[in-house]
């Protein structure tokens, strides 16, 4: 009798193990996609005379990936840096203030001698005030010149259109000759670093599931890699018809190996309550 419930009691932790495994392992569905996906458009209309990437170039951030007829601009550049550049005007009225000033303290040395006339020295006064004012509005004209240059270096700087991150090209709908406004763009641009991978799971693991939490994915074939991934986003709303709410994962792929477009698995180990 004691041997028969010896037997009983392995069987029935036998059991519990067995639950309590299958417990902290589910599985789930899931697919690999791009965590960014750009158009690469221009913040200006303009003729494209030249388009530097193709499909499957891998750009930086801040690449220049197309240029714009920028001839105009070009020009404004050149005449607003010989503006702001020119020194000789405020140079000019420095030496004329110079001497203002020695022949105003001439006439006042005189009119304290009784040599000249206060008529006279005003006169020297009012003329060296105009002077100073003259030279300071000189000083402003050269700021506005520099100002000038910056805003038309920025109207030139935005006839190239840049990659706003690092990526890879998956097509490319425009080539040079071609007219470009803001409703259309020259290609599409992904970062594959990292990877996003979504998946559904039940909302049973509502309360256990949190930002943070690692994972194993599981590539399908060809690729055939377990890699660890991090929980980064969990959905707030579920879907009521299959019960499930949506969870991404980001897949770290510095070296680029990996590719988005796949279908995969997650292993998550956790007890649902």
């Amino acid at each position: 009798m004691g041997r028969m419930l010896s037997g009983g009691v392995i069987i029935c932790l036998t059991g519990i193990l067995a639950g309590i495994m299958t417990a902290q392992a589910a599985s789930f569905d899931c697919v690999i996609d791009p965590s960014q996906k750009v158009k690469l458009a221009s913040s200006v209309p303009g003729l494209l005379t030249n388009v530097l990437v193709k499909r499957g170039d891998f750009v930086r951030r801040n690449d220049v990936v197309a240029q714009l007829d920028s001839a105009l601009e070009e020009a404004t550049v050149k005449v607003e840096t010989l503006k702001a550049g020119s020194n000789e005007e405020i140079e000019a009225q420095q030496t004329r203030l110079i001497l203002s000033r020695n022949r105003y303290e001439r006439a006042k040395s005189l009119a304290a001698k009784e040599y000249g006339t206060l008529d006279r020295l005003e006169q020297m006064d009012s003329e060296l005030k105009v002077g100073e004012r003259e030279l300071a509005l000189m000083r402003q004209r050269k700021q506005l010149a520099e100002l000038e240059l910056a805003r038309s270096k920025t109207a030139l700087e935005r006839r190239a259109i840049m990659a706003p991150m690092d990526g890879f090209v998956l097509e490319r709908t425009m080539g040079p000759g071609e007219f470009i406004h803001q409703e259309v763009s020259i290609g599409t641009l992904a970062s594959l670093d990292p990877l996003h991978v979504e998946t559904f799971v039940p909302v049973a693991y509502w309360s256990i599931l949190k930002e943070g939490h690692r994972a194993m994915v599981n590539l399908a074939p060809p690729i055939n890699e377990r890699r660890m991934a991090i929980v980064s986003v969990i959905d707030r709303v579920f879907d009521i018809a299959s019960g499930t709410f949506g969870v991404r994962l980001e897949l770290p792929n510095r070296d680029f190996i990996l590719p988005a477009g796949q279908r995969c698995t997650v292993d998550f180990e956790f007890n649902p309550k």
